[in-house]
């Protein structure tokens, strides 16, 4: 089946640039490019999930700086990536998480597999129109009443288009999704939105609103 171009290019881009980006971001959760609501969304998750549950995802997972900020706190963490390049920075900075690569919708992971997921900032190159798809596979992995994080820049669906991404002389797009398209997205996939917000940019590399959601593939009869 033929990849669909915002993936090819996706992987083009990050496969190029992933010691850059690493440099750039770092390999761990920090203050620079997480803010205080930010950390406590991820915490929340922490604890909805509770350590004793089953295995969690961080999926777009990048240099593995979400992963590691989970299996810090005791979770059982596979980090999930397009991007083989960035695969291999996480696995040296993290050596003790496992990382599978795979496309958002196409996890390399079993139904009903994962307590929980985490989709940090991993939509951001997904056109809106196929979230959907996204959705339906994050929730096909999660267990019964599995928790979904997932963190985007928001917007009324406008987006940002390179045409020299990051120097790579490939063009790439950003889409900051409507928050109340993405929840509406999650139910559609079967999900229930438990809790969103929204705040407004306060870090020196942010430009848009910053909006998180968490939802939960509730169990039968639930």
């Amino acid at each position: 089946m033929t990849e669909p171009d915002h993936v090819s290019r996706t992987r083009a881009v990050y496969d190029a640039t992933a010691g850059t980006y690493a440099q750039l971001v770092g390999t761990e959760v920090s203050a620079a490019f997480e803010g205080p609501l930010d950390r406590a969304f991820l915490a929340a998750f922490v604890e909805l999930v509770g350590v004793a549950a089953a295995p969690v995802a961080d999926v777009g997972c990048g240099t593995g700086r979400v992963a590691a900020f989970l299996a810090g706190r005791g979770l059982d963490v596979v980090g999930v990536d397009l991007s083989a390049a960035m695969l291999t920075v996480a696995r040296d900075a993290h050596p003790h998480i496992r990382f599978e690569e795979g496309q958002l919708t196409a996890l390399p992971l079993p139904e009903g597999s994962l307590g929980g997921a985490v989709c940090w900032y991993s939509i951001i190159h997904t056109p809106p129109e196929h979230l959907d798809e996204v959705f339906v596979e994050l929730r096909r992995v999660l267990s019964a009443d599995g928790h979904l994080l997932v963190a985007f820049q928001a917007g009324d669906g406008d987006c940002a288009h390179r045409g020299d991404a990051y120097g790579t002389g490939i063009s790439l797009t950003s889409y900051r999704h409507l928050p109340d398209d993405v929840a509406r997205s999650l139910v559609a996939a079967g999900l229930q939105v438990r809790a969103r917000a929204v705040r407004e940019p306060e870090l020196d590399h942010e430009s848009s609103p910053q909006a998180f959601i968490l939802a939960r593939r509730v169990a039968p009869g639930g």
